[in-house]
């Protein structure tokens, strides 16, 4: 496991009640071509565990928490789970290669990825490798229209699966993934019958960012329930100051960070590959250093997906910055001659 420094990957999927988060998790289980082993934690919100006895038809090793949504209540009960199996993986007894965590329809990802990143235990063993998130093709708008929550879920997504495709029309599977990409510009979309997906898509490809494609403007949803998401996208030709960027980026957090749904960028800082890094909220990712760039071309981008942020304030806020840092630079350089 050497690409994630020792550390079990995680991967969460979410989506709305009946997208198909638990078809398709039951699928990759079943897939006998795939190497990964798998440990699996279904989250049901009530006293009936169905989900958890669908899946354990696939696999053993499936913990079901049922005492209420981990994404707000419970997370204590992911906490010490996510250690058990850590203590049986170390003992022999119940060895795994990954993680997946199914989440309620209600769940807002954004805690359930704090709970993990901000316990030193879990933090040091685990790593979030992807968040994956499922929505119904035929009745995708009706959810977007009537279930704020998944907004939160495609805006965090790194990949969305888009489901029941057999059943939903070319023009409804169309403005479906225009809504999607309205809501987050920089997921991989992926489309499935039956809840049939290729296993891998439990994990990130890291070679392929996904995000150069981006132009730099504005994207705002138009959608009545989420006119107040947008996301903004910067390219910088010139290699930034890492230092600089991430006291910048830690102000913006700390002042902003519950409206901050995402951010995703390939940055240059003058290495011979770039720093990947990846947020949402408050909650950043470990930069990863890349040895090469995915794309062949040396160019910074970054994107944020926003609520009830003015993206020209934050853009002049950036621009403000570096401009200054250059000035700053420039200044010191002269200093030494």
């Amino acid at each position: 496991m050497n690409e994630y420094n020792g550390k079990k990957p995680v991967t969460i999927v979410t989506g709305c009640l009946g997208s198909g988060k638990t078809t398709i998790i039951q699928k990759i289980l079943l897939n006998k071509g795939y190497t990964e082993d798998f440990a699996v934690i279904v989250n049901e919100f009530g006293q009936v565990g169905l989900d958890h006895h669908l899946i354990r038809r696939a696999e053993e090793r499936t913990v079901l928490l049922n005492g209420g949504c981990i994404c707000c209540n419970s997370r204590e009960d992911l906490e010490e789970e996510l250690k058990t199996l850590l203590y049986a993986d170390e003992s022999g007894k119940e060895t795994f290669d990954r993680v997946i965590i199914e989440t309620t329809g209600l769940a807002d990802p954004a805690p359930i990825l704090f709970t993990i990143m901000s316990n030193p235990l879990l933090q040091n063993r685990y790593v979030i490798d992807c968040v994956v998130t499922t929505i119904d093709a035929k009745n995708g708008k009706i959810h977007l229209k009537n279930n704020p929550e998944i907004y939160k879920q495609l805006s965090v997504a790194d990949k969305v699966i888009v489901t029941k495709v057999d059943i939903a029309s070319k023009t409804e599977i169309s403005e479906l993934v225009t809504s999607i990409k309205g809501i987050n510009p920089v997921c991989e979309i992926i489309y499935s019958v039956d809840g049939n997906v290729d296993p891998n898509v439990v994990k990130l490809n890291k070679s392929s960012i996904g995000i150069s494609s981006i132009n730099v403007n504005d994207i705002s949803n138009k959608n009545h329930l989420s006119n107040d998401i947008q996301s903004i996208s910067f390219t910088f030709s010139k290699p930034l100051n890492w230092v600089a960027f991430g006291l910048w980026l830690s102000m913006l957090l700390h002042a902003e960070g519950e409206s901050i749904l995402r951010v995703k960028g390939l940055l240059d800082v003058g290495e011979e590959g770039p720093i990947v890094l990846n947020g949402v909220q408050h909650i950043i990712h470990p930069p990863q250093h890349l040895d090469f760039w995915p794309e062949g071309e040396n160019v910074s981008h970054i994107i944020f997906i926003l609520r009830e942020i003015n993206t020209d304030k934050l853009s002049d806020s950036l621009f403000s910055f570096q401009k200054f840092l250059d000035t700053e630079l420039s200044f010191l350089e002269h200093l030494k001659i």
